[in-house]
């Protein structure tokens, strides 16, 4: 499709497909054009949405910049030990078995132990969370509205608990922080932590699973992300470029306007493929290729623009000692070819139901 048309109406979605990089990055980086501030209801209508994901400017700018002062790089780097202590304790029960299921044991709870952590989340509540962000990510429309209220009952009781007694955590910081004597309230903050804790497991739970899929079809790059753990971060960057999590983010068409030689009508809705602007040969010299040492590799596999994800840097740093321990442990790890592989249905996320392994040969 990107090979032969630069823009394509999908009867089927009832959207204008985007194909290529500059493409894609023309339409993320004109959000008067081309707005997030819209969701599309299963009748087609189009309605509001809560979260600074799909907000524009300048509410977008002012909720981030909120939300940005409380998710600096600094926590994020002292994360590091307590991350790894938990991979460790999580593959320290592996070393009886000899068959495993990476996503379900490694996977998932890693990422979202530690985003629930940063939150502030009792870690007794987390299980709970795996079947709401399915829903959440899911095909049907009514569940996925339940996990929103689900997550949204959750964190209203939390933020009012932090708000009573604030503790040293992401929610505390968010209920106290302010730019210009401005505060969330308390609608955005508890839409803030929902999109923070689906979006900070999810991109790392697929990342982890797919990365290992792609080291198991390029042995020779496997071989050396193994022997040799600081290749593993080039590993991953490919591994979000050629299988990013997030394929495309809904955009609403705010007035009628003729692009790429289309004519677009206000309130239309268009999809700009991340997924395929990451293959396309005109920024990524043979696309088809997974090269760790690709230079500039300016994949979407985070978003781009003033929507690039906030949570970027933790989901490389939860990837790399994620897979890093992992091959540590049990470098005779391969995939167990017995059990099919199968992706989670959803209507935007890329991310496989489970991955199962043999920890040696």
């Amino acid at each position: 499709m990107a090979a032969e048309h630069r823009i394509y109406r999908d009867e089927q979605r009832s959207a204008w497909l985007v194909f290529r990089y500059s493409d894609v990055q023309q339409v993320m980086l004109d959000p008067a054009t081309f707005s997030s501030q819209r969701i599309l209801n299963p009748d087609g209508s189009v309605g509001e949405t809560a979260t600074f994901l799909a907000l524009d400017p300048p509410r977008h700018r002012q909720l981030r910049s909120l939300v940005a002062q409380a998710f600096t790089q600094r926590r994020v780097a002292a994360l590091e030990s307590r991350i790894r202590e938990i991979t460790n304790a999580i593959l320290k029960g592996f070393e009886d078995e000899t068959t495993v299921d990476i996503i379900a044991r490694l996977a998932f709870p890693l990422p979202v132990t530690v985003i629930a952590y940063l939150l502030g989340v009792p870690p007794e509540d987390v299980d709970e969370f795996r079947s709401w962000t399915a829903d959440l990510v899911g095909l049907d429309y009514g569940r996925r509205m339940q996990a929103f209220g689900q997550f949204g009952q959750y964190f209203d009781e939390l933020v009012a608990r932090r708000a009573r007694s604030p503790e040293e955590d992401l929610i505390s910081d968010l209920v106290r922080v302010e730019v210009d004597g401005a505060r969330l309230d308390r609608r955005d903050i508890v839409s803030t932590c929902t999109l923070l804790l689906v979006a900070g497991h999810e991109t790392t739970t697929s990342l982890v699973g797919t990365t290992l899929w792609c080291l198991e079809e390029h042995p020779e790059v496997r071989a050396e992300a193994i022997s040799h753990s600081e290749c593993l971060a080039g590993a991953i960057e490919e591994t979000l470029r050629t299988r990013g999590v997030i394929h495309f983010m809904p955009r609403v068409v705010t007035r009628d306007l003729r692009f790429l030689g289309a004519d677009l009508r206000e309130g239309d809705l268009v999809l700009p493929l991340f997924a395929a602007a990451n293959l396309d040969p005109d920024e990524f010299p043979k696309p088809e290729c997974f090269d760790p040492r690709r230079t500039a590799n300016r994949h979407l596999g985070f978003g781009y623009g003033i929507h690039l994800c906030l949570g970027a840097s933790l989901a490389r740093l939860e990837a790399r000692i994620a897979l890093g321990q992992l091959f540590e442990r049990f470098p005779q790890i391969r995939r167990d070819e017995s059990r099919s592989l199968r992706l989670r249905p959803s209507y935007f996320v890329y991310s496989l139901d489970e991955y199962c392994v043999r920890l040696a040969s």
